[in-house]
């Protein structure tokens, strides 16, 4: 990914916290087939390894756990985004200098995947991503509330991914290197819009 020094986050927590919040990542694997992209919910154990450990699954019909990966796989988290009007500018009205763009967040996590598909472990997985996503709700339901012959049933469906992070990138473009009247104009007009708009209105940084 490119990031300029500007934008460069450093902190894991951080990122971690960007890895946490987004509900779907996208896992990259470059193989000699080509690329395999795929979309799924990640869960993250920070305590495990030395930058954290991914879990996951896959269909087992899906053939991105099949090849073989020519270098590390990439999982990418997207955070909060939004775009960027030149109106919002005070240099617009000072010079006209200036050019739409878009701020947002991102992570970038790398390292080997390795497939599984011992029943244990993966009953282990989609618990506890169930749990992570079912939590917050009234009436949350757990893996256990379905009878455990179908759940058995629906395991031998899938494949288990474990990824040990060996990197990891991080990207926050907050209009860090705008001017502080540019950043003031940015927030406010972002606070007018809506919700997701307003969330990264709360990013800009404005001392």
């Amino acid at each position: 990914m490119y990031i300029p020094p500007a934008f460069r986050e450093t902190d894991a927590a951080a990122m971690h916290a960007t890895m946490r919040a987004a509900p779907l990542a996208s896992l990259v694997t470059a193989t000699a087939a080509g690329l395999l992209c795929t979309p799924l919910p990640l869960l993250l154990d920070p305590d495990e390894g030395e930058q954290g450990v991914l879990y996951g699954h896959l269909a087992r019909a899906n053939p991105h756990w099949r090849e073989p990966a020519l270098a590390e796989t990439l999982a990418i988290f997207s955070g909060p985004d939004a775009y960027v009007t030149p109106s919002w500018y005070a240099t617009k009205r000072e010079t006209g200098t200036v050019v739409p763009t878009w701020n947002y967040v991102a992570v970038h996590a790398y390292g080997p995947a390795a497939f599984f598909d011992d029943p244990d472990r993966l009953l282990a997985v989609v618990t506890r991503l169930t749990d992570r996503h079912e939590g917050g709700r009234p009436s949350p339901w757990a893996v256990a509330d379905a009878p455990a012959e179908f759940v058995a049933a629906q395991l031998r469906g899938i494949v288990g991914l474990r990824l040990p992070i060996t990197r990891l990138e991080g990207k926050r473009k907050m209009s860090q290197n705008r001017p502080l009247a540019d950043r003031t104009g940015v927030a406010a007009g972002l606070e007018a819009g809506d919700p997701a708009e307003r969330h990264v209105a709360g990013l800009i940084p404005l001392a």
